[in-house]
């Protein structure tokens, strides 16, 4: 009986899945620092560039510096599609799209010359600032956050509504009780107003002159502080309930490229597929 050679292309894109995607191996967490390293430089580029001084002095330096890194991340987003089995599921997911966007300004700016598109130019190359969010995937804790921000979502929403309801009941109110001649000229920016006392901002574009409007104006400003308050507890206790339990897996799927498994998981909770393909 013959033996079954290897499937070396396997082997290769496991390897890469490996340092790429993971961070419990040497390999995997050298890779994440790296490339923290090279995000975190790229956004120190994208604001030097923005003070014309610097940009005058340094122009032909940022840029060459800019293209290294442009490269870099060029080599490392195919890297990741390649070394996935399914790459839509990487390409079209938000961090997929977030790394396409930080890629392509400056590729784009070679086709769009000509100084009638030097605004353009610009536009497209500030993109590069979509690079920070890259950051959010090696911060642990931000994951936890989003969680709890996700979970939270559905009691968040209805307190905004109610806020909103107030806001519009009291502007309402406040556009009978002082007037246009107080600059309460309808009921849109009375709204506008309100909005703005009861998160406790407050421009002073408009303000309140008779001593009713002024009493109501007070009981706005002291339920912005109550209010400020509620979604920020709703988010604390629902991220206190996540971190509980601690979650020590780094595993992603190379499958769907889901990844935020249980510890001690062997297959995706999302697609089902084994976690651990043995390559033959």
């Amino acid at each position: 009986m013959k033996e079954q050679k290897p499937n070396k292309s396997g082997s290769w894109r496991s390897r890469i899945h490996e340092v790429i995607y993971e961070a419990d191996t040497p390999a995997g967490k050298t890779f994440d620092v790296i490339l923290l390293i090279l995000i975190v430089l790229s956004i120190v580029f994208v604001m030097m560039e923005s003070v014309a001084s610097i940009d005058e002095k340094y122009h032909d330096l940022l840029l060459i510096g800019e293209w290294v890194l442009t490269i870099f991340f060029t080599i490392e987003y195919i890297l990741r599609i390649i070394s996935i089995k399914k790459p839509s599921h990487y390409i079209f997911s938000f961090y997929g799209i977030i790394d396409f966007l930080a890629t392509i300004p400056l590729y784009l700016s070679l086709f769009l010359g000509g100084t009638q598109a030097l605004v353009t130019v610009r536009a497209l190359r500030l993109l590069r600032i979509f690079r920070i969010l890259k950051v959010t995937r090696y911060v642990g804790e931000s994951n936890k956050l989003a969680r709890a921000i996700k979970h939270s979502w559905a009691k968040i929403s209805i307190f905004l509504f109610a806020v909103l309801i107030v806001s519009i009941i009291a502007g309402t109110l406040m556009y009978f009780i002082e007037g246009e001649e107080s600059g309460f000229r309808n009921i849109p920016i009375s709204i506008y107003w309100c909005i703005v006392t009861l998160t406790t901002v407050g421009y002073g574009d408009i303000a309140p002159v008779t001593p009713l409007g002024q009493l109501l104006s007070a009981v706005i400003m002291i339920m912005g502080y109550g209010i400020i308050a509620v979604p920020t507890g709703i988010i604390s206790a629902e991220y206190a309930r996540n971190t509980k339990v601690i979650n020590t897996n780094t595993q992603s799927c190379r499958y769907c490229g889901k990844s935020d498994h249980r510890d001690g998981a062997k297959h995706c909770f999302n697609c089902g597929e084994d976690l651990f393909p043995n390559d033959k």
